[in-house]
């Protein structure tokens, strides 16, 4: 399918890499772009982009009655962006498990309500598609932030599921595993980075080829041609070394 003309939801649209997604889709000639968050008020400056096609829905994708709510606003949507996402970045052996609870909760259950309730909307719209923002921590477990590489990982599987399961009814499904963009999250991390709008064209254009796998940017590429020729040598570089 193609961006332009379509219909776009996106989450967790007011910040970062999802407000890059909306504005990336306006560039792009998409009809109607729904732009979500938990406060709708954040999204003020986005729909003043352009009040005609920016549609501001009040959002958490972990509130059953919002999601549903959600699905029956936009019954003409064509693509998903599940970007929404929470990132408490802890160790697995953390004191609490508060933060793991949260990640999971978002980036895994989260998201898979926003695909079981958006599934029957596109496929009645002849299957458009869903890209799924995922993480270079699906790829590997970092150990300083394990509980938020477990929660991409169970996304990361989730996704390969439904690309399956979506496939009789012509939904395409992109898993996106992004590495070094600028946004909230990575604003404190060292390096250089893409902005928001260019991960987001990056991502488009890969929807619109057919692509079922991307790394959007030269961090996310990197990583994944080290741990494609030795994973396990990849993986033992992150351990930190034994307390002497």
């Amino acid at each position: 399918m193609q961006i332009k003309g379509a219909t776009v939801l996106v989450t967790g649209s007011n910040r970062g890499i999802g407000r890059g997604f909306v504005e990336a889709l306006l560039e792009r000639g998409a009809a109607r772009v729904y732009a979500t968050a938990r406060q709708r008020d954040s999204l003020a400056s986005l729909v003043a982009l352009d009040p005609a096609r920016v549609i501001p829905v009040e959002l958490d994708v972990t509130n059953a009655s919002q999601v549903e709510a959600a699905a029956r606003q936009a019954r003409d949507l064509t693509l998903l962006v599940n970007n929404g996402g929470a990132a408490a970045m802890t160790s697995l052996l953390a004191p609490s498990l508060e933060g793991a609870r949260l990640e999971m909760e978002v980036n895994f259950w989260g998201q898979l309500a926003m695909i079981r309730a958006f599934a029957p909307v596109l496929g009645a719209n002849g299957g458009g598609g869903i890209i799924q923002i995922l993480s270079i921590g699906a790829m590997t477990t970092f150990p300083a932030v394990g509980t938020y590489c477990a929660s991409k990982f169970a996304a990361n599987a989730m996704c390969k599921g439904v690309r399956a399961e979506l496939a009789p009814q012509r939904t395409h499904v992109m898993s996106v595993f992004s590495g070094a963009i600028e946004s909230d999250m990575s604003k404190n991390t060292p390096g250089p980075k893409i902005s928001a709008v260019t991960h987001a064209h990056n991502c488009l254009a890969a929807f619109e080829d057919g692509q079922e796998e991307l790394f959007p940017d030269f961090k996310s590429q990197r990583m994944r041609d080290a741990y494609q020729r030795d994973p396990v040598a990849f993986e033992r570089a992150l351990r930190p070394a034994p307390a002497k």
